[in-house]
């Protein structure tokens, strides 16, 4: 689907010089009497790096178009993520690219869901918030309230956030997989 440059808005997946890149960041600029262009900052999919180009504001822009589905993880081996869909029951795997850190909030069961373009995973979405059992924390302090401070706790998938000083290893804890942070106890 082809855009005019002007449209771009940050958080869309355009094809830029044949490769997928996100939309970092627009901003259009009409300087004095030249014509009006539009500043992005572009993150490749599949490189990870940033880069900065300027788009005339006639220019038309391709926007990718994706197939997206609910995925179910299953496990973890030395060949990769596996996952099913959940509609047509068919396993495909994922490698550490493709996930990224989005693994430190995953169990057995969690259903993610997975861009596809052209037939191949690009991104995928976590739930905004997960339930995961404390392994591994300082005992709590005697008369500790939710006001009293952190203290590190780890996780059952290895990661470690921060949570408050009432909490025992073996609680499960609702955590923001957008920002690590602690919300709730299960």
């Amino acid at each position: 689907m082809q855009v005019v440059a002007t449209d771009l808005r940050a958080g869309y997946v355009i094809v830029h010089n044949g490769q997928l890149h996100r939309v970092l960041s627009v901003v259009h600029v009409t300087p004095g009497n030249w014509r009006g262009m539009v500043q992005t900052k572009l993150r490749n999919l599949k490189t990870g790096s940033q880069l900065e180009h300027r788009f005339r504001s006639e220019d038309r822009v391709e926007k990718a178009t994706f197939d997206t589905q609910e995925m179910q993880y299953l496990y973890s081996d030395s060949a990769g993520h596996h996952f099913m869909n959940t509609e047509t029951y068919e396993q495909i795997t994922l490698s550490d690219e493709v996930l990224g850190s989005a693994l430190e909030w995953m169990l057995p069961d969690t259903v993610i869901t997975v861009d596809f373009y052209e037939g191949q995973p690009v991104a995928l979405e976590l739930p905004n918030s997960v339930v995961l059992q404390v392994v591994e924390t300082d005992p709590p302090l005697k008369g500790a309230t939710a006001a009293g401070g952190s203290k590190p706790a780890k996780l059952e998938t290895g990661v470690v956030v921060q949570v408050p000083q009432f909490i025992e290893a073996g609680t499960r804890i609702v955590v923001d997989t957008r920002t690590g942070e602690y919300l709730s106890r299960a």
